[in-house]
């Protein structure tokens, strides 16, 4: 019952922050005055402007299938949306193209070099509206002169397998681009530029989520530097990206537009789903399914290890009204040091699960928002003591799978993988935790 319960509810949260339920919410129209209505703004298109819509990101689909609901038959809409493999819709006026995630590949390249050409499109009295959800890094890619692809995937991959965080990765990935980090809003210059943004960033920081291609951006090269430094990446790096951030630490290659440059003018951000969404729609779930709810942060960092433990031992010194659900979001970083196959979600479900062994009254889940949870097919994994008496049974070693990162064959053998398909959305990852008042013998 728990299991169906922590299912639904995990279900239930990704719901809130489809796109179109935020579409929806954030975008209307008045057609005889030409006026589109974001956020709460109005924004008049003149008789003889056009209305372009670009986007990248995992949502990048779903929100520019639903803007077309809205925005059709009274705007001609032209534009181009990139997302990741699968995550594909039927649009009816504009491009959709299919690239490479979580790194780059050759359509991540073209995709970006075709979307920057019709960028360079625009009039000044257009309005160019720009979609943007997680996975926009890699699925907007490019190649500083004088390197290769091979070496831009190379530098994707160490960063991804160095425990960085989102943000320290995409300082990195700004300094070697020429549309992320507020390029795009500069390119568009001085036409209207709004952005809808689903946020998949701890504390929601506009010039992080996607490396903000229409955000300024407050990092430099010099920032770029010392990160690859920190992370020990220099020697793991091809000699030409590092000349190239070392040329830009020289002033040879320009910065990235800075706050208060006057291409931004005309951009306005809008921030329409985010992580907090999903976790107020998650505890409204529990409360209906007869849990009390208790949401703990939406802003969890750390290494995963490090954060099962602390969520394990939240819930074992839980001494609330029960049954009880406790919420989390964010995102957490591993430190790849074996050669299983899993990701984040699915290591810091085993990691929990090792700890709740011997726990019958606790149920754990953490999956991501959008459906994939590193280079597998599941979103996360939903973990109880059931699922690790299972694995004793089998005679499956779960601190072996935990220390090769291997959680995905642990909970295939073992059960409990959440497997949701492609959700249109991304605004990280929710962990839940359903304490019972009754503790089963196992």
């Amino acid at each position: 019952m728990t299991t169906t319960d922590i299912r639904n509810i995990f279900l239930h949260a990704v719901a809130a922050v489809h796109p179109q339920e935020l579409m929806r919410k954030n975008v209307q129209v008045l057609p005889a005055a030409r006026i589109i209505n974001i956020s709460g703004d109005e924004y008049r298109v003149p008789e003889h402007a056009r209305v372009w819509v670009l986007g990248a990101g995992k949502a990048a689909a779903a929100m520019a299938q639903e803007l077309e609901q809205l925005l059709l038959p009274h705007f001609p809409l032209q534009g181009l949306v990139i997302t990741k493999y699968g995550h594909a819709l039927p649009l009816q006026h504009l491009t959709l193209l299919e690239a490479g995630h979580p790194v780059p590949d050759e359509n991540s390249v073209s995709a970006s070099v075709k979307l920057q050409a019709i960028a360079a499109q625009v009039q000044p009295e257009d309005l160019v509206i720009f979609l943007l959800s997680g996975g926009a890094s890699a699925l907007l890619a490019d190649v500083p002169a004088g390197s290769t692809l091979p070496e831009v995937q190379q530098l994707f991959t160490v960063l991804l397998n160095s425990g960085a965080d989102i943000r320290e990765m995409n300082v990195v990935r700004k300094h070697l681009s020429a549309i992320k980090g507020g390029q795009l809003a500069k390119n568009i210059y001085p036409a209207t530029l709004c952005t809808l943004i689903l946020s998949d960033v701890v504390g929601d920081d506009l010039s992080v989520i996607g490396s903000g291609p229409t955000v300024p951006d407050p990092s430099t090269f010099a920032d770029t530097l010392q990160l690859l430094q920190q992370y020990h990446l220099p020697g793991k790096i091809a000699p030409a990206l590092w000349q190239h951030i070392e040329n830009g630490v020289a002033g040879k290659v320009p910065e990235t537009p800075k706050p208060g440059d006057h291409h931004f003018k005309h951009t306005h951000n809008y921030l329409v789903g985010t992580n907090h969404i999903a976790l107020e729609a998650a505890a409204s779930k529990a409360g209906e399914l007869g849990y009390y709810p208790v949401l703990l942060s939406d802003t969890i960092t750390g290494d995963v290890h490090a954060v099962a433990e602390q969520l394990v031992q939240t819930a074992l010194n839980y001494h609330g009204p029960l049954p009880a659900c406790l919420l989390a979001g964010g995102e957490t970083t591993v430190t790849i040091t074996g050669n299983g196959l899993g990701g984040r979600n699915q290591q810091l479900a085993l990691a929990a699960g090792i700890a709740l062994a011997e726990h019958p009254h606790i149920t754990f889940l953490s999956g991501g928002t959008d459906g994939s949870d590193g280079p597998t097919d599941a979103a996360g994994a939903i973990v109880d003591a059931s699922t690790m008496k299972n694995a004793r049974n089998r005679q499956l070693d779960a601190n072996s799978f935990l220390r090769n990162n291997d959680a995905l064959h642990f909970f295939s053998k073992a059960g409990g993988l959440l497997v949701t398909g492609p959700t249109q959305t991304n605004v990280m990852d929710l962990m839940i935790l359903l304490i019972t008042a009754d503790t089963p013998e196992i």
